[in-house]
């Protein structure tokens, strides 16, 4: 695995992932006031963090607002988070204005005719991502996967593990049946033996390791993971409104590094009961995961290197067409003025 840069401290894409979709637009004022002199405000429309992660505790002590206002913004809570694939789509169709998502799903996404870019990175979750299995299983190693199901997002995270996880075992892809399943409704068909394993990241991870009942048979360290999490945002409101996109840059940074220093202070923000709770044992991985990630940082030339690995892996594999063009797609964020 490539050295990472020393300056990296964290934010776990499990929680990043919390952060997810993040959409702006201008809100105007009135011909009146405009002629009087104010200024319009930047609407920051974020779908609702849910009970965990950096944009739950911004939202619940007004740091995040405060942070925006610095650079005329100002934050709606609307929604709810989700995955990178319709958030780039919706982007495309400027309808969201940020989302965060990994490099893998991000490369699928700009396979097709993207309107964003990229300006955050978060090292690869060594710890919280890898290859599930339940306890018990009799799958103890990569090799034992051969004639296996095994549960994969398609173009994601998923199965993005598991090929790397078999090419490195020097398997061939087609020993193993991959199963495409939405993350969100793997869990159900993971524990009811219905596939024999689960390529996975923290954010669906933690419940399963937590129960006492799965562990991981090669985590993101294992498996030599180059998947990042990023930050997109749409072109055109970069161009617009770049003191927004690097005010919330340096919101993300900076509470991504106190989140490692103490993780549990960003779980359960709001209720510690009922289904969105993190406890007992799962809040033990998840705080464990979190403290071992990356901070959300600028993207820098050892990054690009390995975003243009995992591009030429999946033109490999034929995940993709061909291979994607990852440095067109990104910005400098410690340039944005």
């Amino acid at each position: 695995m490539n050295q990472h840069r020393s300056v990296r401290t964290t934010i776990a894409p499990a929680l990043l992932a919390v952060t997810a979709l993040v959409a702006l637009s201008a809100c105007g004022t009135s011909e009146a006031d405009s002629a009087a002199g104010a200024e319009d405000t930047v609407t920051v429309r974020i779908p609702d963090p849910g009970n965990s992660g950096v944009l739950a505790l911004g939202k619940k002590d007004g740091s995040l607002d405060k942070a925006l206002g610095e650079a005329g913004a100002k934050v709606e809570w609307t929604g709810s988070a989700g995955p990178f694939a319709p958030a780039a789509q919706a982007m495309n169709a400027d309808q969201l204005d940020f989302a965060t998502g990994s490099i893998t799903s991000g490369i699928t996404s700009l396979a097709q005719r993207p309107g964003f870019k990229f300006f955050t990175a978060v090292d690869p979750d060594a710890a919280g991502e890898g290859i599930l299995v339940r306890d018990g299983s009799g799958i103890g190693s990569v090799a034992d996967l051969v004639g296996k199901k095994v549960a994969v997002n398609q173009g994601g995270t998923g199965e993005y593990l598991l090929l790397k996880a078999l090419a490195k075992a020097r398997i061939p892809a087609d020993k193993v049946q991959r199963v495409y399943l939405r993350p969100d409704q793997t869990a159900a068909v993971f524990n009811a033996g219905k596939v024999d394993a689960w390529a996975v990241w923290a954010t669906y991870a933690v419940a399963e390791i937590g129960s006492g009942k799965a562990h991981f048979v090669a985590d993101g360290a294992a498996i030599g993971s180059d998947n990042y999490s990023l930050n997109a945002v749409r072109t055109g409101f970069a161009e617009k409104h770049p003191e927004v996109v690097k005010a919330l840059y340096g919101y993300l940074h900076a509470a991504s590094a106190k989140e490692k220093k103490d993780p549990a202070a960003y779980l359960n923000v709001f209720t510690d009961v009922g289904p969105t709770a993190v406890t007992g044992k799962a809040e033990e991985v998840q705080t464990g995961f979190t403290a071992q990630g990356g901070t959300v940082d600028p993207i820098g030339p050892e990054d690009i290197a390995r975003f243009e690995d995992v591009a030429a892996f999946y033109a490999e594999q034929k995940v993709t067409k061909s291979k994607v063009d990852i440095a067109a797609h990104l910005l400098d964020v410690e340039k944005l003025t």
